[in-house]
């Protein structure tokens, strides 16, 4: 970065106030305004400097105020100061959010957050510029969310919410959710090239060209990435944006047109004892051919006109989305000869519209409403589980062609009862349907459902720059169309298997607080409780997500952001998690982590130079539901340095895995059979490595 630029900044919430001011001022903004900003979304220690200017065109004094302690946003300039190895580690400034991988970087991330193992997202929504990256029905599992096709570098804001408690976000939200939006426009254009460790490359073009009237965000970047495996990832990727933007976050329009294409390789998990035996490297693999390819392509448009007693939104997206993914977890335990590798694979098209409108009320007291709807349409043909070879295909387990809908309708009211305390109420209704067409005619059939889900926030406060919150509200997540008309199982077409619930129910509540009453120092604590009706297990082999037992989940956290000096910024995050199944046969969550940690340093800018030192603690877990096989502890540290030069130029040199650990991105236990051990299998621990020490250097410059 250049230092502290004057831009327009706006503030991502669906009620929003325009602000001009510098961009690096957001925390001396927020006192201004009133607001008390989580300490997490300050973790990018952006320096404080004087307000420029504060044009407040908003009708409400309620407008962009929180929710929940633990919601929060982060700018382009707190993102771009934090070493990351993937993309989905953006969304660890999620206070408590621990981003892993098992497989390939082509693949989507596993997450873990409040006691869930999300696996690849099931209960944590995402979206990306107002389009929805949790995908249903997904081949490899309900909820898949890949962020690999956003290009970091270009995205302007992120704004995350945890808990059930908000009445604009629906499936898939039980834990939490996360909005990225790219940036309106650059300050100027933008080229950066970055080589690394094991043959990485990277080139990122960029520029903001006026255009009608508007703001044009062109970007393009293309990855080659082979890593440290034996079997090279061969990582081949790439990924664009045309995106035209004109008025402000009130009023004007913006359209986006994204590309993505990726092919790779895959190091899945691999068995202890054969490392432990020595005849298998830690970095070594057991199929060469696992992996995959993905491409994404999407075209959004959002329209926003501001009214004397509020404002209108409406926006539409269409989405083409294709994925082959070949995996092989448990070796020859199924087949001897030939391997028990599958493919899951899927084309589908995406469409989706939303429209909401926002009032302010004249009432003696400060009040608003704002009502929404929201509709999604997913056509998935074919979807499909086949058993392979060396990617050639020896059998289909199942093949289905997948219609599934979704009607949203939503109200919330939000009152300033005095200075010292306001309210939130919320309701949402849910309609879907499900039709699916499968190759075994018993499991082919057409569902409805419907679910309500009220909200509320009491918030009381300031008081001594310190807020408190009480949050009720109840969320959902949908299930696998496939699983919802499932009767026999797919393999053998005849045995009987119960159905799944189509939406599965999350209760939550959460008591918070935030204070900035120490000075130049911000902090957050939550305690919350959540109970789902159903969890969901998938399995890879069968093509569906199975649902198991009731869940109950509770635990604390804390943030905490320290800025001792104008130059400098520490901060720090603690999550403890109790997660338990309803279940006679063991009451552990498998891979719900107990206790995450992360801290860091960052120096925005100091005679020239920035930088950034990142520790990020996975605690244990239990990894089946009896708690007799646990994984252990990870703890990883990453730097970034960067220097300024020229005015218009920037190296940057990031080490990953400062210091080489070796241990576990993450760690799974089931029955394997390698070749010569006995037909039923070993159990065993298998996993993933983390990456050892990595070293990239960037060069930028803008023009």
């Amino acid at each position: 970065m250049s230092g502290v630029q004057t831009r327009a900044v706006t503030i991502p919430n669906p009620m929003t106030m325009t602000t001009t001011l510098r961009a690096a001022s957001l925390p001396r903004c927020a006192a201004a305004i009133g607001l008390i900003v989580p300490a997490a979304c300050l973790a990018g220690g952006v320096p404080t400097v004087e307000l420029e200017a504060l044009n407040v065109s908003a009708q409400s004094v309620l407008d962009g105020r929180p929710g929940s302690a633990t919601e929060g946003q982060v700018t382009a300039e707190q993102l771009a100061l934090r070493p990351i190895s993937r993309n989905g580690e953006l969304l660890e400034f999620l206070p408590g959010l621990i981003v892993t991988q098992h497989s390939g970087e082509g693949k989507a991330n596993q997450y873990f957050l409040r006691g869930f193992n999300l696996d690849h997202g099931t209960d944590f929504y995402t979206e990306v510029d107002g389009l929805p990256v949790n995908m249903r029905s997904h081949a490899h599992g309900q909820g898949y969310a890949d962020i690999n096709f956003i290009i970091p570098e270009l995205i302007g804001s992120l704004e995350y919410r945890k808990g059930t408690y908000y009445a604009d976000v629906g499936d898939f939200s039980a834990a939490g959710s996360a909005n990225l939006r790219y940036v309106d426009a650059l300050p100027q254009s933008l080229i950066n090239v970055t080589g690394g460790s094991h043959d990485y490359y990277n080139l990122l073009a960029a520029s903001s060209p006026k255009w009608l009237g508007g703001d044009l965000l062109l970007g393009a970047e293309g990855t080659l990435y082979n890593g440290p495996f034996i079997d090279e990832s061969k990582q081949r990727k790439l990924a664009g944006i045309a995106r035209w933007n004109r008025g402000d976050a009130r009023e004007g329009l913006t359209i986006g047109l994204q590309g993505y294409a990726i092919r790779y390789n895959a190091s899945d998990q691999i068995p202890l004892r054969a490392v432990e035996a020595g005849t298998l490297d830690r970095y070594g693999f057991l199929d060469p051919s696992d992996g995959g390819s993905v491409h994404r392509f999407s075209l959004n448009a959002e329209w926003r006109h501001a009214l004397d007693d509020g404002h209108l939104r409406g926006s539409a997206y269409a989405l083409d989305y294709r994925l082959s993914l070949y995996s092989n977890f448990t070796y020859f335990l199924d087949n001897p000869v030939e391997g028990d590798q599958f493919e899951q694979a899927e084309h589908r098209q995406v469409y989706g519209l939303a429209a909401s409108r926002y009032w302010t009320l004249p009432t003696p007291v400060p009040a608003d409403v704002e009502i929404g709807l929201q509709s999604r349409f997913d056509d998935i043909s074919p979807i499909g589980l086949y058993k392979t070879h060396l990617r050639d295909r020896l059998a289909t387990v199942r093949e289905d062609a997948v219609q599934e809908g979704s009607l949203s309708a939503y109200l919330r009211s939000r009152t300033q009862w005095t200075r010292w305390f306001r309210s939130e109420l919320g309701y949402r209704v849910e309609g879907y349907h499900f039709d699916v067409r499968s190759d075994t005619p018993a499991n082919s059939g057409t569902r409805t459902a419907a679910i309500g889900l009220p909200k509320l926030a009491l918030v009381f406060g300031p008081w001594a720059r310190t807020q408190l919150f009480l949050d009720f509200g109840e969320g959902f997540h949908s299930n696998d169309a496939r699983g919802v008309t499932l009767r026999v199982d797919p393999a053998d077409k005849t045995t009987p298997v119960p159905a799944a619930p189509p939406l599965v129910r999350a209760r939550g509540m959460e008591f918070g607080l935030t204070t900035a009453v120490v000075p130049d120092v911000k902090l957050t604590a939550s305690v919350y409780a959540l109970r789902l009706n159903s969890e969901l297990v998938y399995s890879g082999d069968a093509g569906a997500s199975d649902p198991s037992g009731a869940s109950r989940r509770y635990g604390y956290e804390f943030s905490a952001y320290w800025q001792p000096l104008p130059w400098l910024a520490i901060d720090g995050d603690y999550a403890r998690a109790h997660a338990r199944l309803d279940s006679p046969d063991g009451d552990r969550i498998p891979n719900a982590l107990d206790n995450v940690f992360a801290f860091g340093i960052t120096v925005p800018d100091f005679h020239r130079f920035s930088g950034g030192l990142r520790v990020r603690h996975l605690g244990g877990g239990a990894l089946i539901e009896d708690n007799r096989a646990r994984s252990q502890s990870t703890t990883v540290v990453s730097a970034q340095l960067g220097y300024r030069f020229l005015d218009r130029y920037r190296a940057s040199f990031e080490v990953l895995n400062l210091l080489d650990s070796r241990r576990n991105d993450i760690t799974y236990y089931y029955a394997s059979r390698l070749p010569g051990e006995p037909a039923q299998g070993v159990e065993d621990y298998h996993f993933h490595p983390i990456e050892p020490r990595l070293f990239r250097l960037s060069l930028s410059t803008q023009f």
